[in-house]
């Protein structure tokens, strides 16, 4: 027999036998949001009960040792695992729970498993005793649960419903919050004034708003209805003030290649009016071609034309560099085509408009016969009659059957290289002057700038007078006798022991005096400057300027004082640059003669590989096979020579102005003017800085 607790009043236990072959039946229903276990026990005995709940997947093992050891085996557990995990009510931890049924006899075992169910906080719920209520206690939870899923879709297709229409309007307000955002950090970088009451804000303004700015106020105070009205005060500033560039949609492209070299500073001339014809000219001169640069223009002229249309503006960021940069495309294929007219160059093939002005039919005459057996015409301009005149525009069509058509291009478009690159070197020093004008450093014009251009002109504008005088002096009947430029112009810096033919009489002594000066400026540049300063420094006075002047002492030398070492070595150091950069630079200009040659042998491979094998073919498959010939060479065409050609010859020309001309007298050490504006909202006022 199984013997009872202390206490216990209740019938005779049956034998061990009975207890064991006792027959159970269990009903298990789970549901995904309550869950309910229902067992059906036909026992022998007449006293039992039940405790049901849910409990934690971790305590289930430890759950039943300690009900089994307080309980001495009185008690029947019965476990399930839920199907689904359910959040825990105490921690909101999502977790795996089972749940319980356990049978036992007697109040006082009752007490003991309550107990040691609220020890393991278990989550306790009522069970039947008849099959009758469990039953009711099912069907009502069954009814409840289908009514909450009827709620939650009802409650999901209304909120959807409201999603969608308050995301038509969420741009909107999500505009309107960044303005609010952007309004407030603006307002938080000012301050109070005395009185707390008013807020004082120190901005820069360009003169020429200063009366609508002024407008501006009087009408904000007006319709906000304050009881202050604002005002606005100009204050004297020793600061240098932001640099602020009005540019237009036509002008803007321009300004941005010199502000990605650097922004200029207060008052400095501006390089990006020069560019704006430089820029593409020196593109031009690289990428010559009639046809590409008439593709490319058409291209740009599209994009101008359709400028407004907002498929454009959104598109992406391949297509908005070239909408935004549309218009110094459109000069850089106007340009191309130009350059294309003078090399005479379309698509590789030259175009003869005006009539070549070489005649054959002079050389076949009775004392200028060619020889019976020769495959090359030589055409010999000294020969009357051959050479008529010069072609009107470009260079003679007759060059693209020549073969000597290379030397002879080459040998114009290096000296054209050097000639545009001098130019635009001595121009870039000649804009420095304006800035020493305009910043009252007149001492930098006869110590910095003469000797910049005595040193230029003397070695390299000499050399573009030789290669122009020779151009001039010498004809076809006297180019046999005309000296080599190169051998004259490296003979003037070796002194060679015997005469030479030379250029023009007196040559040498103009050489000599050239030198002369040169090796005169060298000194001036090194040590003028610094050598003045200290002069000046001393108490001495000068081109008009004193030391008395304490704004000008500042500007000379800042407000840590006058410090001779340090300039002397920065003045050193820009004339070693200055110096050897007028070597390196005036090389560097070769690039132009190195890319326009690249552009047109690349232009003529594509025409012999493909068009030209295509017109080869006889009549019977010349149409078929000249249609995707055309289409490859159109294709071709597009993606090497006007996208890669062009790509490589915009960044030659970015190159040439940044390190070859700008930093002849532009510093771009400014800061530049940023006015609030709500269309920066994207970039500026962030969800970090706001």
């Amino acid at each position: 027999d199984i013997p009872l607790p202390e206490g216990e009043t209740s019938p005779p236990a049956p034998p061990l036998k009975q207890v064991l072959e006792m027959q159970c039946s269990f009903l298990l229903l789970t549901q995904s949001d309550n869950s309910l276990l229902s067992i059906d026990y036909s026992l022998s005995l007449l006293s039992h009960r039940f405790v049901s709940g849910l409990i934690n997947q971790g305590k289930v093992e430890a759950f039943e040792k300690m009900l089994w050891r307080v309980c001495k085996g009185y008690t029947i557990v019965t476990y399930a695992e839920l199907d689904e995990p359910l959040e825990d009510p105490e921690t909101g931890e999502v977790i795996k729970w089972y749940v319980f049924l356990i049978s036992f006899w007697g109040e006082q075992i009752g007490h003991k498993v309550k107990k040691i169910c609220d020890c393991y906080h278990c989550h306790v719920y009522p069970y039947p005793n008849t099959a009758e209520e469990r039953k009711e206690i099912q069907e009502g939870l069954n009814t409840r649960i289908q009514d909450l899923y009827t709620v939650l879709h009802k409650t999901e297709d209304y909120l959807r419903q409201v999603l969608c229409k308050a995301a038509e309007s969420v741009y909107s307000h999500v505009i309107q919050v960044k303005k609010m955002k952007a309004i407030y950090h603006m307002l938080n970088m000012c301050s109070f004034d005395v009185t707390n009451k008013c807020l004082i804000a120190e901005v820069w303004c360009p003169e020429a708003d200063l009366h609508d700015l002024r407008r501006a106020l009087e009408q904000g105070s007006r319709e906000s209805g304050a009881t202050i009205p604002s005002f606005m005060n100009t204050i004297p500033t020793k600061e240098t003030p932001p640099t602020l560039i009005r540019t237009n949609k036509f002008t803007e492209g321009f300004q941005n290649i010199v502000d990605a070299y650097g922004v200029g500073s207060y008052r400095e001339v501006n390089p990006a009016l020069f560019t704006i014809i430089t820029f593409p000219f020196l593109f031009a001169v690289m990428f010559g071609d009639f046809g590409h640069g008439f593709v490319m223009f058409l291209f740009a002229l599209l994009l101008v034309l359709n400028e407004n249309h907002p498929r454009l503006n959104q598109s992406q960021e391949i297509m908005r560099m070239f909408f935004n940069g549309r218009y110094i495309l459109l000069l850089m294929g106007l340009f191309s085509v130009y350059t294309g007219l003078i090399y005479n160059d379309c698509f590789s093939k030259s175009v003869n408009l005006f009539g070549s002005g070489w005649n054959v039919s002079a050389m076949y005459s009775s004392s200028h016969a060619p020889a019976e057996h020769s495959r090359v015409l030589q055409l010999d301009p000294s020969v009357p009659g051959v050479f008529q005149g010069p072609y009107p525009l470009g260079i003679d069509p007759i060059w693209n059957l020549a073969t000597n058509r290379l030397t002879f291009l080459n040998s114009f478009k290096m000296k054209m290289s050097v000639i545009l690159g001098i130019i635009h070197m001595t121009f870039g020093v000649i804009l420095g002057i304006f800035n020493h004008l305009h910043f009252r450093k007149k001492f930098n014009i006869y110590l910095v700038s003469v000797p910049e251009l005595l040193f230029m002109l003397c070695i390299f504008g000499y050399l573009i007078f030789m290669i122009v005088y020779k151009w001039l002096v010498y004809s076809a009947e006297t180019s046999r006798v005309a000296p080599s430029i190169l051998i004259e112009f490296i003979n003037m810096f070796l002194f060679p022991a015997s005469e030479t033919n030379g250029l023009y009489s007196g040559q040498e002594h103009v050489q000599r005096l050239l030198l002369v000066v040169t090796a005169l400026s060298v000194p001036v540049l090194f040590l003028g400057k610094p050598l003045f300063l200290l002069w000046l420094h001393n108490g001495r006075s000068c081109f008009g300027v004193s030391r008395v002047s304490t704004s000008l002492h500042v500007c000379l030398w800042g407000a840590s004082g006058f410090n001779f070492g340090e300039i002397l070595m920065t003045q050193v150091i820009h004339s070693i640059e200055y110096c050897l950069g007028c070597i390196s630079n005036t090389a560097s200009y070769l690039r132009l003669w190195a890319l326009s040659l690249a552009h047109a042998q690349l232009s003529d491979v594509l025409w012999t590989m493909l068009v030209r094998v295509g017109l080869r073919v006889d009549t019977t498959y010349g149409v078929l096979l000249l249609l995707p010939v055309i289409a490859l060479f159109a294709v071709l065409t597009i993606f090497i020579l006007l996208i890669m050609e062009g790509l490589s010859a915009f960044l030659h020309a970015i190159r040439l102005h940044w390190v070859e001309f700008q930093n002849k007298f532009y510093v771009g050490a400014g800061t530049k003017f940023v006015p609030f504006s709500f269309r920066l909202l994207s970039s500026k006022f962030s969800d970090d800085v706001a």
